[in-house]
């Protein structure tokens, strides 16, 4: 998945996520294993905006409000999924606002 978050100026950052799991129905969760522009943009109160694509080849766009989040069960949960070769430094939770097929928004 590719996650893109803006800095104060309005720049966007854009990176490969790759410990990335569904929680719920609202949140996509993302380990935040090496982030550095990612995680001072969130710091900073960034909403996020994520790519991806499903194994049938339909392609996503899912934008949201981001929780940074480094305890709690949000947290934990994320610990029991991320490679332990990886710190799992925090959960970076999206809180979906849109999700987007194409042009067609489905949320």
């Amino acid at each position: 998945m590719i996650l893109t978050t803006v800095d104060q100026n309005g720049t966007p950052n854009s990176i490969y996520a790759t410990c990335v799991a569904r929680y719920g129905d609202e949140r996509f969760v993302v380990a935040d294993n090496y982030f550095d522009k990612t995680r001072a943009n969130i710091k900073m109160g960034s909403s996020a905006s994520f790519l991806f694509i499903t194994d049938e080849d339909k392609s996503y766009q899912v934008k949201g409000n981001i929780e940074y989040l480094t305890s709690g069960p949000i947290f934990d949960d994320m610990k029991q999924w991320n490679p332990e070769k990886h710190p799992g430094h925090a959960a970076v939770a999206v809180v979906v606002k849109e999700i987007f097929s194409g042009s067609e928004k489905l949320v």
